[in-house]
């Protein structure tokens, strides 16, 4: 960092709107991809499962085989479904953020070359080399590093003063000068 900055000094703690707002932003949709991997990709074996079940059952019951191959693959697309639908449901149920992001203020410094992060007693330095783009939307800044979890910072972290938020994005922006 150049000797003429001052250092950037910014605090406050995320809202539970902020941590679904950052939460979106990081994944680009809402629905992460461990359930797209359960609804999506086993949900055929389990319909598949459904199926051969059904058709064994209806077999040793004496239907004839128009009926097991009809009846087992209502059978298997309605497990199928189901099990889709119950993992979709779930991928909404959950709470975004960790402990640390709900009930502890963050303080953000940035200055000497590092973005120096506190909530509460933990205090993470990242060094300026670790940014990887600093997103600016409708309300917040999203600032995304190399080998560690992203920084959410509302504008309303930065008051009513718009130049100190300008200010910090154009240092972010410029990796220091």
């Amino acid at each position: 960092m150049s000797d003429s900055i001052v250092p950037i000094r910014i605090s406050g703690k995320l809202s539970a709107n902020d941590l679904k707002r950052m939460t979106n932003a990081m994944r680009g949709s809402t629905v992460g991809p461990t359930t797209l991997y359960y609804a999506g990709v086993t949900a055929p074996v389990i319909g598949a499962g459904m199926a051969l079940l059904g058709q064994v059952a209806l077999q040793r019951a004496g239907a004839s085989d128009y009926w097991q191959w009809m009846l087992s693959a209502l059978v298997a697309a309605m497990a199928g479904i189901v099990w889709y639908l119950i993992f979709m449901r779930w991928a909404y149920r959950h709470k975004h953020g960790r402990a640390s992001e709900v009930n502890v203020g963050a303080e953000v410094e940035v200055s000497d070359g590092q973005i120096i992060i506190r909530r509460g007693k933990i205090e993470t330095r990242i060094d300026a080399s670790a940014i990887k783009e600093v997103k600016t939307m409708r309300g917040a800044t999203l600032v995304k590093f190399e080998g560690t979890d992203p920084l959410f910072v509302p504008d309303r972290w930065f008051g009513k003063d718009k130049a100190a938020r300008a200010d910090f994005i154009q240092v972010l922006n410029g990796s220091f000068g």
